[in-house]
């Protein structure tokens, strides 16, 4: 069995170092620079060896960062435009609050620097910008009519688009994201309808993507393409380019092999003897239902009594971890026991998040989250993570000593019961909404803690790997508040 074990654990560092390859594969024969501007930290890629080549400036969304963007940027960057990414106030890396001046600000200072590069000509610039980005992208465009000779606006908010202004305007929309199609109809609709006229600048065109929602969008080659093409024909440049952006391919692969090699360890470093706790079904099904509801309750309670949005330094986030703060008490409460804890499953928690860590974040640095924490941020995971606690103990007891076939299950029990119990909180606190946005994304994160569950077999050391895990999660994804 240990021959097995040792079998995995070298295949799963095959696929890591193969990961690593592919994912550097993506940067050949580009040039990248990191840089930062009055404290806006920035990303610039360009063609090696060019010159008076369009530049591009790309802006990310609400919660987003310049990682997230970098699929449009490396496209492209391979088919010969410079392009400029940074973090807006408040995001990723950049230690500036968030407030309604600092969209604009950052967007000029980006434009400057982008325009410092050698490599580009200053009398061809583009925009590219999502959700919030995208509302950024279309008032400078509007602003600064002749500077920019098209802009593309990707799950657009609003702005106040005419017929002549910004110039060259392409809308993109999911088909999965119904308030922001709207958005962008009512935008073609004022901005002149369908046109082909780019010599004029009055060009316009609305896409929508098959089968993506808000974030999905980001990573779907087909709106990568359709943006380079405008561009393309804007600038009358002609490529044979046929880069696809594949780095979420090489980023999974390299967070299953991270995953295969906690399979292979774990049952040599943590010994069979797991401590048990019996729960009657009722209660741990009931809790699971009935925890959600009621947390959702009580933060709409909260809600009456102070502000929720900027909790604990956090747009958001704050919120996020006290309705998983209250969740988990309330279901632990309804399990009525869990397992005392111990210093060593304490410490093999803490090894789990580490292990975790690498897994998830050391190549979503350079795919699409700021996973290195500035801080700032660093200083709210502890809080985040105790907050988060409560939660992960109780999935970890109602876990504990059942068949493969109950976990999938259960997974997607707390799937079904966080997004249900989330959507409610919604309804009851809009101002919260954007939680909505990133609903999808939870029962693949619960998939993959789910299965640390049944490898490490201990609901302290579930628990405490969890929290930590997630409550870092919660500190890189969302803006600090002012």
């Amino acid at each position: 069995m240990k021959l097995k074990r040792y079998g995995i654990l070298l295949l799963a560092l095959l696929l890591i170092a193969l990961s690593v390859w592919g994912q550097a594969t993506a940067r050949r024969g580009l040039v990248v620079r990191s840089s930062e501007s009055a404290s806006i930290p920035m990303l610039y890629l360009a063609p090696e060896n060019a010159k008076n080549i369009p530049g591009v400036l790309i802006a990310h969304g609400f919660a987003g960062s310049k990682q997230l963007m970098l699929g449009y940027a490396h496209v492209l960057a391979h088919a010969g435009y410079a392009v400029m990414l940074w973090d807006f106030g408040g995001h990723a890396a950049n230690r500036a609050p968030l407030n309604r001046f600092t969209l604009q600000k950052d967007l000029d200072i980006a434009t400057t620097a982008l325009l410092e590069q050698p490599e580009v000509d200053a009398t061809r610039l583009a925009l590219l910008g999502h959700s919030m980005g995208s509302g950024a992208v279309m008032t400078a465009g509007i602003s600064n009519i002749k500077r920019f000779a098209a802009t593309i606006a990707i799950s657009p908010t609003g702005a106040a688009v005419t017929p002549s202004a910004p110039r060259n305007l392409q809308l993109q929309a999911g088909s999965w994201e119904g308030r922001f199609v709207a958005n962008a109809q009512r935008l073609l609709q004022q901005a002149g309808g369908e046109s082909e006229d780019l010599a004029s600048g009055r060009g316009r065109q609305f896409v929508i993507i098959p089968n993506v929602e808000h974030i999905t969008i980001l990573f779907n080659n087909a709106s990568h393409q359709i943006a380079r093409k405008w561009l393309d024909a804007t600038f009358g440049v002609q490529n044979n380019s046929n880069y696809v952006d594949r780095r979420t391919i090489w980023y999974g692969l390299h967070l299953l092999a991270w995953l295969m090699a906690l399979g292979a360890i774990a049952p040599i470093l943590i010994p069979p003897t797991e401590q048990k706790t019996t729960v009657p079904s009722p209660r741990r099904w009931g809790g699971l239902l009935l925890a959600p509801i009621a947390a959702s309750g009580l933060l709409l309670l909260l809600s009456r009594l102070g502000e929720l949005q900027t909790l604990g330094g956090l747009q958001v986030g704050g919120a996020l971890g006290i309705w998983f703060f209250l969740a988990g008490t309330i279901w632990l409460a309804i399990l009525s026991r869990f397992p005392r804890p111990n210093l060593r499953a304490i410490g093999l928690g803490i090894g789990l998040f580490s292990l975790l860590w690498i897994a998830f974040g050391a190549m979503a640095q350079v795919v699409w989250l700021q996973w290195w924490l500035i801080p700032l941020r660093l200083r709210l995971v502890p809080l985040l993570s105790v907050a988060c606690l409560p939660w992960f103990l109780a999935s970890g007891v109602v876990q504990q000593g059942i068949s493969l076939g109950k976990r999938l299950i259960w997974w997607l029990g707390q799937s079904l019961a966080l997004v249900g119990g989330l959507w409610l909180a919604l309804y009851w606190i809009p101002n919260l909404g954007f939680i909505f946005l990133l609903l999808p994304l939870f029962p693949p994160i619960i998939g993959i803690l789910s299965y640390a569950a049944a490898v490490v077999k201990d609901a302290w050391i579930y628990a405490v790997g969890s929290a930590l895990f997630f409550g870092w999660m919660l500190a890189a994804a969302f803006p600090l508040a002012g």
